[in-house]
């Protein structure tokens, strides 16, 4: 798949649950990633885009 639509580009979201913890890992549409143990929190981090968010890449 593309990742393209007749309406534009898709913004995907990834949440992972790490075995044996109680951690989630999320990546954005824009490569960055966080961990919480929180899904309230971790999409709150998602959906506040760009607030907290650093692309993969970026030098601070």
């Amino acid at each position: 798949m593309s990742g393209l639509s007749s309406t534009g580009p898709r913004e995907i979201y990834r949440i992972d649950w790490l075995p044996g913890t109680d951690v989630l890992h999320g990546t954005c549409h824009c490569g960055a990633e966080h961990t919480a143990q929180d899904p309230v929190e971790m999409w709150e981090w998602m959906l506040g885009h760009p607030e907290g968010h650093q692309p993969r890449g970026h030098q601070s």
